[in-house]
């Protein structure tokens, strides 16, 4: 049976910032190689040879370091994706490339420590609909957790349960015949474009343009305007988050407005009168305003800092 690669490589790697600014995740390097190799490695070791990759942003620097794949032993095909919108869009712009061939997918910033061949030997082998990867883990809430039933048979997926039904997490591996393409058109695109919901945004909130909001994010009259990335359980309220703004995980802000900036973890922007542009505020940072008379500014700032007032 001829099976096909597929390997996501169109994510940006926010939660990977500031070394992403300047380099695709993908290609952070594991062990001194970047891990995209690994990737391609891996599918090559368990005998597939024709590679379908998906590229977004960083695609010239993807481009540039795999070219078309002979110095790893296989032929590439790059396949385009506009926007992060998912693992179900990534499949269907990669249908007409795989032309109904069974596939394995494969999130390019993963590493399997052992490989994949058994795992698609055992696919060439019992020629299932679909065959996935998972790894038993401590903490299954921070994964995508898989239910199965009595006979060890997958019965569903949920993305960070408060309740897992297993400690089976989703490690990134997942084999496919032509059915998945029916199941991913079957699927509705969230509010922000994404074949993927994570967070919670309100019926008062708006969002506009490309815009990611993180699992355990809450969004609350707010005003989302992208291109945006929110990371994991942040707390967005009352506020404006305008464009090219990056914001990491376990933010909070409130009554406020930011845009054209980062905002490292933890830290918190409330209640201000002006607002924050074109800034890099790091972790653990809270900012304020002022609420005694007479009003003043008050800074902590570290060295090599530049602060406009």
């Amino acid at each position: 049976m001829t099976i096909k690669g597929l390997i996501l490589s169109g994510g940006r790697g926010t939660r990977l910032r500031p070394i992403t600014h300047t380099s695709a995740k993908q290609l952070v390097p594991v062990a001194n190689r970047p891990i995209l190799f690994h990737a391609i490695d891996a599918v090559r070791r368990s005998g597939i040879t024709e590679i379908g990759i998906v590229v977004g942003d960083t695609q010239a620097e993807i481009r540039a370091a795999v070219k078309d794949g002979s110095d790893f032993g296989v032929r590439v095909t790059y396949l385009p994706q506009d926007a992060p919108r998912g693992l179900a869009h990534a499949v269907l712009i990669s249908e007409e490339f795989i032309a109904g061939q069974p596939f394995v997918m494969y999130l390019g910033d993963n590493c399997i420590r052992d490989g994949i061949t058994p795992l698609v030997d055992e696919f060439r082998r019992e020629q299932p609909n679909c065959q996935i990867l998972l790894a038993r883990v401590p903490d299954p809430t921070q994964f995508g957790v898989a239910e199965l039933d009595g006979d060890q048979r997958v019965v569903g997926l949920e993305e960070k349960p408060k309740q897992p039904k297993s400690d089976y997490a989703l490690v990134g591996v997942y084999m496919f015949d032509h059915h998945i393409f029916e199941a991913a058109r079957a699927i509705k695109p969230s509010k922000r474009g994404e074949l993927r919901i994570d967070g919670q945004v309100d019926k008062e909130s708006r969002i506009e343009g490309d815009v990611v909001v993180g699992p355990g994010t809450q969004v609350t009259r707010s005003v989302l305007r992208g291109p945006l990335v929110i990371g994991e359980r942040c707390v967005i309220t009352d506020a404006y988050i305008g464009p090219f703004t990056s914001i990491s995980d376990e933010v909070r802000i409130q009554g406020s407005e930011i845009e054209h900036s980062i905002v490292l973890s933890r830290s918190s922007i409330l209640d201000l009168d002006t607002r924050v542009e074109s800034s890099l505020v790091g972790r653990d940072v809270r900012i304020t305003r002022a609420r005694g008379r007479p009003r003043a500014s008050r800074f902590m700032i570290g060295d090599s800092s530049e602060v406009e007032v």
